[in-house]
């Protein structure tokens, strides 16, 4: 059957990538060493099989070599890249407790580094030259038509259009509804060629390989009818459910005993991806702890200076699933509100002391929150804890808000680099935060933690609106 075939296709090109891979950084190892003037030795042998075990392994997380048409060039040589370089600093640390980096030279392993990388990522925007070039020429179209002519499936075709590269030819639309309901939908969109009847014998003439079926989930006689005709003809046919309806937090399909079933609301943070995530927050916790102890404690002296009260301040907040945690904070006012009732922070208020303004205003208030990130109670990267008061308050005025809880409360998160950090003095303000929090957990990757960091350094220096 073709589904069978094309489901064939795409394991077979992910056994090439990962052939073609491991192949560019055995061959890297052996040139650099080459250019450097050093012979090749059992060793390399030993390290290139680590290396490709490690990359392997990272890749498995940064789900590089999961065949997606919709990905970008861009987003591809991204997890390729990030991938490279954290098997590079999984290797580093290896070498460091092995000692097996004193039998290479720095020139052969540095060209190494560079080399593979750029090897890597070339092969990459190879392939997706060659696949733009197919689905120009028509190689790799499919004639595809949609039954149902309505706001799902007109972003399916705004979909198709987006992304040529998933080589789907929409020829257009077919609804047995009458015009005067689905022209208001989007009449300048639609491309209707006639009702469901037509649809089956255009399939039946071999006038199209593949049917969409975007009819709403209520309408289940059409769709087992509609079905029922396409079995009699060679036509790959796909549902595509409208669950646009809900608000899918982080959506993937299960099976019990074969039974399928679709996720709404799950954390994107379980199996292989929760451990890495909750390693690399302990070891860059560890490593910043490390760096900035003589600035934590220079802080520390300053606010005991500042004004009497105690040096750090523990804040209720909720954390993972709703569970009430204590985050750690230099104190930088004159009270510590942590009751039924909290005050944000606003423009000159008179309770934050003149060393807790500094704090604030770079952030340097958050640094104990590192100790949070090492006990397991906050991340690095995710929603910002808010005050218990104001979970409370918000939970009640806007829909979806507990499911920010469904990650790991973070130090930074995405609404902080997208302008939303700081005070949130309107209901505006805390809705776009959440939306953006809701962005973060279905959106989630490794590589998306990486750019929000690096994110925070420029939003700390540039941003004035953290009080």
């Amino acid at each position: 059957m073709p589904a069978i075939r094309i489901q064939e296709t795409r394991s077979l090109l992910s056994f090439a990538y990962r052939l073609l891979d491991a192949v560019t950084v055995g061959t890297s190892l052996y040139f650099s060493q080459w250019l450097a003037g050093q012979d090749p030795s059992d060793r390399t042998l030993l390290v290139i099989a680590v290396a490709v075990l490690v990359y392997f392994l990272v890749t498995e997380v940064t789900n590089v070599y999961r065949v997606e048409k919709t990905r970008s060039a861009n987003v591809d040589l991204a997890l390729v890249l990030s991938s490279w370089l954290i098997t590079v600093l999984v290797l580093a640390v290896l070498a460091f407790f092995s000692r097996q980096g004193i039998h290479f030279a720095r020139s052969s392993i540095l060209g190494w580094i560079v080399l593979t990388g750029a090897a890597l990522g070339f092969m990459r925007m190879l392939v997706h030259i060659g696949m733009s070039i197919g689905n120009a020429a028509g190689w790799t179209r499919h004639k595809c038509a949609i039954a149902g002519l309505n706001p799902l499936g007109i972003q399916l075709l705004q979909n198709a259009k987006k992304h040529p590269e998933c080589g789907l030819q929409m020829v257009g639309f077919f609804d047995d509804r009458s015009k005067d309901r689905w022209l208001t939908v989007a009449e300048s969109e639609s491309q209707y060629l006639g009702n469901l009847d037509a649809l089956v014998e255009l399939a039946r003439s071999g006038g199209v390989e593949t049917v969409f079926i975007t009819l709403p989930m209520r309408a289940e006689a059409r769709i087992r009818w509609l079905l029922d005709q396409l079995a009699d003809t060679t036509v790959n046919a796909y549902i595509v459910p409208d669950f646009f309806v809900f608000e899918l937090l982080h959506s993937r399909w299960n099976s019990i005993g074969g039974l399928p079933a679709v996720s709404v609301f799950e954390s994107p943070l379980y199996g292989v991806d929760g451990w890495l995530k909750r390693g690399l927050d302990f070891c860059l916790a560890l490593v910043g702890m490390t760096l900035l102890a003589p600035v934590m404690l220079v802080c520390a002296l300053l606010v005991r200076w500042s004004s009497a009260g105690p040096v750090f301040f523990r804040q209720k907040r909720y954390g993972l699933d709703g569970r009430e945690i204590l985050v750690w904070k230099f104190r930088t006012m004159t009270v510590c509100d942590n009751g039924g009732k909290v005050q944000q922070a606003s423009k000159d208020d008179p309770r934050v002391t003149r060393i807790g303004r500094l704090l604030r205003r770079t952030s340097l208030d958050e640094l104990p929150q590192l100790l949070n990130v090492l006990d397991g109670s906050m991340s690095l990267v995710g929603p910002r804890p808010h005050a218990t008061a104001h979970n409370e308050h918000y939970r009640k005025l806007i829909r979806g808000y507990m499911l920010r809880h469904k990650v790991r409360p973070g130090i930074t998160g995405l609404a902080q680099v997208k302008g939303y950090r700081g005070e949130t003095e309107t209901l505006d303000k805390m809705r776009k935060r959440i939306e953006y929090d809701h962005r973060y957990i279905q959106q989630w990757s490794i590589w998306l933690d990486f750019r929000i960091l690096l994110q925070t350094l420029y939003v700390v220096l540039g941003q004035k609106n953290a009080y």
